[in-house]
């Protein structure tokens, strides 16, 4: 052992150094004639620097063993709940990780609602403006025809609201989708009456030329119009009395909006198939 090495080295130092002052004064006592003190033992001293050192390294080990034991006691102790905080962090990760994937699902989910409620969205505007337009109440635009009807030149039969109302009957049974005279909208409930001597809509008063409009196919509009009842019938009359018709096809014209007109009263119309429906929509 070092320790035990250094103390004895050190203890046999000092003897043999006693050793050899005692040799010294015994030969310089011997070069004088004087008799030589006789040397005193140190090996009984010696015996009990001995013990002494090994009971010191003796209570130094077991100091070391003891302090040793408890610290290991305390690095098991602290090992232990090292290894107690890693099972409950990742105990805790795993509960994380799970309710992570929980929300992951729900928000999955909801972004198909979102997307899924989008597409519905944009399917029922564009209804709204496919309704908007059929009904007169949506502003549109496209190409078709121009009809401009006036009074005869010479005088006599002036044009009237039945004459304007073939016109125009003529125009939705050829195809058109929308029609406006004067820019009047015409809706589903306009009407087309005679005021005086003049032609009124909704109760505003026109002045001729009456100039009806109708979005549609330009190509094939006008031949249609002629092909029906009412567009054969209105040609005839207008040639009978004399009546200014001029027709131009527009590659690109624009009707507004009618202006919206409140219900005031509304009945549901029941239907029992598959007999006729029963009850009637009662507008006024």
């Amino acid at each position: 052992m070092p320790l035990l090495t250094l103390i004895t080295q050190q203890s046999l130092d000092e003897d043999y150094l006693h050793v050899a002052e005692r040799r010294a004064e015994q030969r310089r006592a011997a070069s004088l004639g004087a008799e030589p003190e006789a040397p005193p033992t140190r090996r009984g001293g010696g015996h009990r620097t001995a013990a002494v050192v090994v009971a010191v390294f003796g209570i130094m080990v077991a100091t070391a063993a003891l302090q040793t034991s408890r610290n290991a006691d305390v690095d098991q102790a602290g090992r232990s709940t090292l290894i107690d905080q890693v099972l409950t962090a990742r105990a805790g990760i795993a509960d994380q990780q799970e309710r992570i994937s929980r929300l992951g699902d729900r928000i999955a989910a909801a972004e198909a609602t979102t997307a899924a409620l989008r597409a519905d969205r944009v399917t029922e505007e564009a209804r709204e403006r496919r309704l908007a337009a059929r009904t007169g109440y949506g502003a549109v635009e496209g190409e078709g025809v121009r009809i401009t009807v006036s009074d005869p030149a010479t005088g006599g039969v002036l044009v009237e609201d039945r004459d304007l109302r073939l016109l125009v009957n003529g125009l939705w049974q050829a195809g058109a989708e929308a029609v406006s005279i004067n820019g009047n909208r015409l809706t589903v409930l306009s009407s087309i009456l005679l005021s005086g001597t003049t032609v009124a809509i909704e109760g505003r008063d026109l002045r001729p030329p009456y100039v009806v409009s109708a979005i549609g196919d330009s190509r094939t509009l006008q031949a249609d119009l002629a092909e029906t009842a009412s567009g054969a019938l209105f040609t005839q009359v207008a040639a009978q009395y004399g009546f200014g018709v001029e027709r131009q096809n527009v590659s690109s014209m624009t009707l507004p909006a009618a202006r919206p007109r409140p219900l005031r009263s509304v009945e549901e119309l029941v239907v029992t198939p598959p007999g006729p429906p029963r009850g009637e929509e009662n507008v006024s």
